[in-house]
């Protein structure tokens, strides 16, 4: 059982984090939100629509891209200074199965987190199939 003084840090953490997203317009402009902010871990969520498709009604490659770069992106900031702030320095991604559905659930997580690199993992999921697993590091960015 928790206590308030326990939960008071994960409530802290994703107002920190809602807050950075603000500023994140490009996940506004695809429709993506996260559902899940916990240190070193983050998930998020999109409706798949047509804009969203290529040619053979996929989801996209650079949508799919996209959700596991914010989700590993947005792992490593859980685990940075407020101050501090995190740009991809480096992704992977590759492409299992065809984006086939109605829905794209992005997961993603940190697997070392170091004081200017952070090494993440994400996958990426449509209607429970995985469909992507990325690899990126994060650079960690500290105010000037």
């Amino acid at each position: 059982m928790t206590t308030p003084d326990q939960a008071a840090p994960d409530a802290e953490l994703v107002a920190r984090i809602r807050r950075k997203l603000t500023r994140q317009h490009f996940m506004h402009l695809i429709g993506a939100d996260l559902t899940v902010i916990e240190p070193g871990r983050v998930e998020a969520e999109l409706a798949l629509a047509q804009q969203h498709q290529q040619q053979r009604g996929f989801a996209h490659g650079g949508l799919v891209a996209t959700m596991a770069d914010l989700v590993a992106g947005f792992a490593g900031v859980t685990l940075i200074p407020d101050d501090h702030g995190m740009v991809t320095a480096e992704l992977k991604v590759s492409y299992l199965n065809p984006g086939v559905g109605q829905k794209i659930v992005a997961k993603g997580w940190v697997l070392k987190a170091g004081r200017r690199l952070h090494f993440c993992e994400a996958e990426v999921w449509c209607d429970d199939k995985l469909i992507a697993k990325a690899t990126a590091t994060m650079a960690v960015i500290e105010p000037q």
